[in-house]
């Protein structure tokens, strides 16, 4: 499962993205004003899809400051068909643009693609707050300071870190993060 924030001023263009993304197991956080989307904590998102034409702030102008903060996929879906506006939404830092109206199995299919991807260049850490684990090392710091934890602790902790915002049983914890259910504990 993947945490998808979908933007657009259009409610039922947001309600269609969700329904299509969730058949395959995917979150979608949706904001119909864009101006909201800057005090998310988008290091939550495995990808981002914007529309450009919203009010307020365009599609372009939120791609450059959300590239500031992260470097998740962002995917553009908009009507704007024009060859510059897509050169120009690349050039900003998206890493694809489907145009209006679009294909429900091409958007599904360039969803999935993004999220594949993003899992094979795994990030070496992950931070969350002062909590940084370094994946490659299997080790945990607290605010630069390495924490002495188990085998078991860290992968746990790890497991939680990359599905953050989902909630587990502890059986469920067990069997995914240590790879045996709790009675053999």
């Amino acid at each position: 499962m993947s945490n998808i924030l979908a933007v657009d001023d259009d409610k039922a263009i947001l309600d269609l993205i969700e329904n299509i993304l969730s058949k395959s197991n995917h979150f979608v956080k949706k904001i119909d004003k864009p101006e909201k989307v800057l005090s998310e904590d988008l290091s939550f998102y495995h990808l981002i899809i914007l529309d450009i034409m919203m009010p307020e702030i365009d599609g372009f102008q939120l791609c450059s400051k959300i590239r500031t903060q992260v470097d998740s996929p962002i995917l553009f879906l908009t009507a704007k068909t024009d060859e510059a506006d897509i050169i120009r939404g690349l050039g900003l830092g998206a890493d694809d643009y489907l145009t209006k109206p679009f294909g429900v199995q091409e958007l599904r299919a360039r969803v999935d693609a993004h999220i594949r991807r993003e899992k094979r260049e795994k990030l070496n850490y992950i931070n969350i707050g002062d909590v940084r684990l370094q994946l490659s090392g299997k080790e945990c710091f607290v605010t630069d300071n390495k924490v002495a934890l188990t085998k078991s602790e860290y992968e746990i902790s790890e497991y939680l870190a990359l599905n953050r915002g989902q909630i587990f049983s502890k059986e469920q914890i067990f069997e995914a993060a240590l790879g045996f259910e709790k009675e053999s504990f």
